[in-house]
């Protein structure tokens, strides 16, 4: 087993744990973490409780922000949503594309296709699916989506260009993104990296934002913006597991640090229209502000 299959099978393994206990098998994982006296944390993930959709059995805590919010979705669009895990983003996307749309949610651990199978079963919703297969090698055919959402999920692959690549290829010409995802800024201690790719690779699977942005550019992406940015901030109860207090400290005060973002972008050849680029940009607290142009 060469690494890309060791850390494809690290994740398929740990999620399928999380499809089966549910939240509680969350606390280590990606947007979860534990410390000595097993208070809980949820580092990453973002509220969705009160986001028209939702489904609460479908939410296993393993986002990192609401792509959804940002996606721009139209009724009839057809949505795809790349590792889709329980379905719950999927519920969001077919409260926004509509009884005249059409929704398919792609995961590559059994256990979650079964779980959101059901979940749509008790919805009624026979306009969404979910399909089991890598998001590397879509089980789409070309040109089928007009918008593609993913939360917290690119991270967690190895090759994440061949990923953009297959986003491009199956949206439709004018289709567009919009994904939540863990990236970088500077370099992380090396305790912190080894820890999460035991819990299933979230921040150690994550790079350069900057590498990130560069590689949706090279796909032939056009208009690529920033929706939402905000700093990821780990508790000193759990850096005090990896690193001493002197590391701790300067980790904190460093250039070093974890950030979700949520980022937009277009494939090129559709008709034109302005009111889809309706963008919202990060402030320094995280924050977004309509056009504020400060990404």
């Amino acid at each position: 087993m060469n690494k890309e299959e060791r850390l494809k099978d690290i994740v398929k393994t740990r999620y399928a744990q999380i499809a089966e206990q549910g939240k509680a098998a969350n606390a280590a994982s990606c947007c979860g973490a534990t410390t000595p006296t097993n208070k809980v944390y949820n580092v990453m993930m973002d509220d969705y409780s009160d986001t028209q959709g939702y489904v609460e059995d479908a939410d296993l805590g393993l986002g990192c922000g609401l792509p959804t919010e940002f996606a721009q979705i139209r009724t009839g669009d057809t949505v795809i949503d790349l590792g889709s895990g329980a379905g719950n983003d999927c519920f969001v996307a077919r409260h926004e594309s509509g009884a005249e749309g059409k929704v398919i949610g792609i995961d590559f651990t059994p256990k979650m296709i079964e779980k959101a199978r059901r979940n749509a079963e008790k919805m009624g919703y026979n306009n969404v699916e979910f399909r089991e297969g890598d998001i590397d090698d879509m089980p789409v055919g070309d040109a089928v989506a007009d918008v593609v959402v993913s939360n917290c999920v690119l991270n967690l692959v190895p090759n994440k260009p061949k990923v953009i690549r297959e986003i491009f290829r199956v949206l439709k010409p004018g289709g567009h993104f919009s994904i939540s995802d863990i990236v970088l800024v500077g370099t992380l201690p090396e305790a912190l990296k080894q820890d999460a790719e035991m819990y299933a690779g979230c921040v150690a699977g994550a790079v350069q934002k900057e590498a990130y942005l560069a590689a949706i550019a090279a796909a032939g992406f056009t208009n690529i913006a920033l929706q939402k940015e905000k700093p990821i901030h780990i508790p000193e109860d759990i850096l005090g597991n990896y690193l001493g207090a002197e590391e701790v400290r300067e980790f904190n005060q460093g250039q070093t640090g974890i950030f979700s973002i949520t980022v937009y972008a277009e494939k090129p050849g559709g008709a034109s229209d302005p009111k889809k680029i309706t963008l919202l940009h990060a402030d320094s607290s995280g924050s977004c502000a309509p056009n504020s142009g400060c990404c």
